[in-house]
C-alpha cells in the first residue's frame, strides 16, 4: 500500500520552521534540510535565508547538478498544499508579466541612450585627440 503524502499549507511550513527543523519548499515538494545546513556547498546561510518560503526560483537560478536534484529526494517530507500552490502560481504569473514589461521599457531605453553616450565618448576622444596635435 503507497503512503499518502503529508500536505503542507505556507502557514504549518513557517509554523514549523525553528532552531531544529528548516523547511523550505521546491518545485511545490516540503523538505525538511536541517541536517544538510552543515553539508551544503553554498554554505548554510543560503538554507536559512529561504527557510519557510518557495525557494524554487533560487534553486533553478544556481543551476544544481543531477545529482543534488537525486540527494534532495532524501530530505523531502511532503507536498505543498493545493491552495498554496495556486497562490505561487497567481505570483509567478504576476511576476513574469511585471518583467516583461520593465523589460520592454529598459531596452527601449537602451536603445537610444547607449548610441548617445558612445557618441559623446567618441567626440570627446576626437577633440583630446585634435587638440594634441
Amino acid at each position: 500500500m503507497a503512503e499518502e503524502a503529508v500536505v503542507f499549507t505556507f502557514e504549518e511550513i513557517k509554523q514549523l520552521t525553528d532552531n531544529k527543523r528548516n523547511l523550505l519548499v521546491i518545485h511545490n515538494g516540503v523538505y525538511d534540510v536541517a541536517e544538510f545546513l552543515n553539508e551544503h556547498p553554498g554554505g548554510e546561510e543560503v538554507l536559512l535565508e529561504h527557510a519557510g518560503k518557495d525557494a524554487t526560483e533560487n534553486f533553478e537560478d544556481v543551476g544544481h547538478s543531477t545529482d543534488a536534484r537525486e540527494m534532495m529526494a532524501k530530505y523531502k517530507i511532503g507536498e505543498l498544499a493545493e491552495s498554496d500552490r495556486k497562490a505561487l502560481e497567481k505570483e509567478e504569473k504576476s511576476r513574469v508579466a511585471d518583467s516583461s514589461s520593465n523589460s520592454d521599457n529598459s531596452s527601449s531605453w537602451k536603445s537610444w541612450i547607449i548610441p548617445i553616450i558612445l557618441g559623446l565618448v567618441g567626440t570627446f576622444i576626437l577633440k583630446s585627440y585634435l587638440l594634441k596635435q
